[in-house]
């Protein structure tokens, strides 16, 4: 980074103060951050690039130390991030090529591409590896 984007890192973590989430509430304006620069898609700046993957790497520990998610299949993980958000499979089935294809993820009967991982990482602001079938 250059003088001037590391001043402007420098303020976007003064303005941010990220600090160690440890309630679901700071989990919550965590990702609703990280939301909001997503957004930003190819506009965004290398400091607010730098400040994502750090919110980022936030959220991924306070979800790992929370959420018991690494003996689930990726099946059943889709299931309860669907139960949890009280999504039914026509919420998520934009996600997949096909109705069929979602129905199949769901009941365990298809693994789920690698693509389908990145887009459902992406709609549920998680690693897309939380749905390969590592």
């Amino acid at each position: 980074m250059t003088a001037i984007e590391e001043d402007r890192y420098a303020e976007l973590l003064r303005a941010e103060a990220p600090r160690v989430i440890k309630t679901e509430a700071d989990n919550e304006r965590a990702l609703r951050r990280v939301e909001a620069l997503l957004d930003l898609g190819d506009a965004i700046t290398e400091p607010e690039s730098e400040l994502l993957e750090l919110l980022a790497f936030l959220i991924e520990q306070f979800e790992e130390e929370h959420y018991s998610l690494a003996s689930s299949t990726p099946a059943e993980l889709l299931r309860e991030l669907m139960a949890v958000h009280g999504m039914k499979r026509a919420d998520i089935v934009p996600l997949f090529p096909s109705k069929g294809v979602a129905s199949e993820v769901l009941s365990g009967k298809r693994d789920v591409s690698k693509s389908q991982a990145q887009r459902l990482g992406e709609f549920f602001g998680l690693p897309a590896a939380f749905f390969l079938d590592l």
